[in-house]
């Protein structure tokens, strides 16, 4: 079965971790990118092709001021994503609470065994 192209939905897009990167570095604020490329450590064409990116799924907007090209997030194709994550949410929340259960039991048992 052939992969889905990255430029078709948010979830292809931030499937790339160097994407979720720059999601995370513009969730702080907007940014040029010279100093997208500077917090990354890699070059400036691989940045610029993964804001392409982004931009296409519309998760990074982009504006000119003066020669610079500030980019910024843009949070709501993230929606359906978190919609998606939520589902699971309880079932973490059910299993976190069955292994604190679990815990302070082995906890009980030692400070018992030790008296």
């Amino acid at each position: 079965m052939a992969r889905a192209a990255t430029t078709t939905d948010a979830f292809n897009a931030v499937a790339e971790p160097r994407r979720r990167q720059i999601l995370d570095l513009l969730a702080q604020g907007e940014r040029p990118v010279n100093d997208l490329v500077a917090q990354l450590g890699l070059a400036q064409p691989q940045v610029s092709k993964h804001l392409r990116v982004l931009r296409e799924v519309d998760l990074v907007r982009v504006r000119d001021e003066g020669r610079q090209r500030l980019y910024r997030l843009n949070p709501g194709p993230l929606r359906p994503i978190h919609a998606w994550l939520s589902r699971y949410e309880q079932m973490w929340n059910d299993r976190f609470d069955l292994m604190d259960a679990v815990l302070a039991d082995l906890s009980e048992e030692d400070s018992n065994d030790n008296h």
